[in-house]
Parts: C-alpha cells; structure tokens; sequence
C-alpha cells in the first residue's frame, strides 16, 4: 500500500507493545485515520487507564470509536462491530485509510471478519446470570473449560459477563469458539500488522506504564467516574487498574501500592493471553518494535 491509496489496515498485539503510536504514524504516512478496538477505550472518561492517546500523541489525526460507551453500561461486542463497520466505511468513502488500533482481539475480529452472532435465549440468560450472582463467575468459567475449552481459554475467569454469554450461546449453537468464522473469511481484505516485542522488554514496559498511571492521577480518574456509575455497570469496573483502585476505595486491597503491584500483574496475565490469541492468526506480520514495521513500508 502506498501512501494516499484507500485500504484498511490493523496493528494489533499486546498490551504496552507500541501499537498507538504505530497507527498514528501509519495513519500520517498512508493519508489514515485510526479506529479504535481497545475494548475499555470504548467507555467515556476511562483514558488514563488505558493510555487513551493524548490530543499531542494523535498528532492531528482523526481517531474514532473512543468515549462511546457510559461507564455504567454493558460492552457490547454486537453494537461495537456495528459502530467500527460503519465508521470504517465512512472512511473509505473519503478515500481515506482506516487504521484499526488495539489488542482486544474478539473486537479486532468483530469489526473485520465475517461474523454473524449469535441471538439470545432470555430465559437461559437470566438463569445464568442468578447462578453468576449465587456462586460467583468460577464455577461458570469450570463448566466452560469443560465444554469448550478455547472459549475458556479465551475469556477471564472473572468476567461474569462474558462467561454467562459464552454459556448461553454454547447451549444455543453447541459451541462458543465455532461460531467465529475461519481467518480466510474476511468481512473487508485487510493487512494485519503485528507488534510482539520479547517478553522481558514488555514486563519492563508495563511496569512503567503501570507506574505512570498511579502517579498519573489514576485514583482521581477512578474517583470522578465512581460518580458517573463506574461500580454499577458491568462491564466498565472490571477494567484492569480499575478493578484494584476499586478494590483498595473498599479496602479489599490495603495499599494503593498493592493496588499497583496488582495492576502489574493483571496486566502481565493478559499480555500473554493477547499474544495467544492474536499467534493464531496467519494474517498477521509480525515484528518486534515500530521501527522494524515503519522500516519495512518506507
């Protein structure tokens, strides 16, 4: 692809690899504009804990598909790939370049590949969601693991909400995972760019991103959207950091240092299980760091 030509490109990958400011400067150099596929990026207000980029780091590039959601709202991967596809259609009917930014990988596949969801059954829904509320989300994600294991391996043991979906379209169709479509099944052809840099260099990374966040003003932030509903949706508080400085406003956590060393962690869990989902794709070319992709397309 030449810069000026319409298309569509994806930078995926895990968490602190670089992937924002790689979309930015694809953007700038391919006439782009970024879309969004962070999955808490979508929630209004949640941008120090997701290292929304900044107005400086967008360097006048159009980004969209961020401050979608309230945070007292559910995610919804349905009205998300209805959002991306249009706006990345808008963009392609500028002649412009969409660039699909971000590493939560069913959403990146929502929004490109050919996927049809599956509907509801409210009756199985409210039974699994009054099992979720009695038991908690762990027995759930067991009975998952059992009948679909790369569904599970796919999903938080402690996203409730996720697993109660997952549960009922398994009863539904027979199987979570194979309702998503083969790789070779695009909604729109698209080149998939891959950032994974060596695993030392990441932990290193998130630790700083991590501590940067805390000494960021990612208490305050927590606090002004506590206010706007952030501990009555269900989806918007399990983000990671928000989930610890919850946990430390009700002293389940004792320091906010703990709460950071949490937040680390939790961060480190997930970077690993981005890098499994996002390795089974064969679209994607991969690369350790900005520079060798930027190098490549010069």
């Amino acid at each position: 692809m030449t810069p000026g030509d319409p298309g569509l490109l994806a930078v995926v990958g895990p968490t602190a690899s670089g992937k924002s400011a790689l979309g930015v400067e694809l953007a700038l150099r391919c006439n782009g504009e970024v879309v969004n596929a962070d999955a808490f990026a979508l929630y209004r207000g949640m941008d120090i804990g997701t290292a929304t980029p900044t107005a400086a780091e967008r360097r006048g590039v159009p980004h969209h598909l961020f401050d979608l959601w309230s945070v007292d709202q559910p995610a919804s991967v349905v009205e998300y790939q209805r959002a991306a596809r249009a706006v990345i259609t808008a963009v392609l009917d500028r002649g412009r370049t969409p660039v699909l930014v971000g590493g939560s990988g069913l959403y990146v596949r929502a929004a490109l590949d050919d996927i049809r969801f599956p509907g509801t059954d409210p009756v199985l829904r409210s039974e699994l969601e009054a099992e979720l509320a009695a038991v908690g989300p762990a027995p759930l994600h067991a009975r998952l693991r059992q009948l679909d294991p790369p569904a599970a391996a796919a999903i938080l043991p402690s996203n409730g909400r996720r697993l109660v979906r997952a549960l009922e379209v398994v009863a539904l169709t027979g199987s979570f995972s194979a309702t998503l479509p083969s790789y070779s099944d695009p909604w729109l052809p698209t080149t998939y760019l891959g950032l994974d840099p060596d695993l030392p260099a990441l932990d290193e990374r998130i630790e700083a991103r991590t501590a940067a966040m805390f000494a960021g003003g990612l208490v305050e932030e927590v606090e002004r959207l506590v206010d706007a509903g952030l501990e009555r949706g269900p989806t918007a508080g399990r983000g990671i950091g928000y989930a610890q400085v919850l946990a430390w406003r009700r002293g389940e956590l004792a320091t906010l240092e703990e709460a950071r060393a949490d937040t680390a962690r939790a961060t480190r869990r997930l970077v690993r299980r981005q890098r499994s989902w996002f390795r089974r794709d064969p679209r994607v070319a991969w690369a350790p760091d900005a520079a060798s992709v930027l190098a490549g397309r010069a």
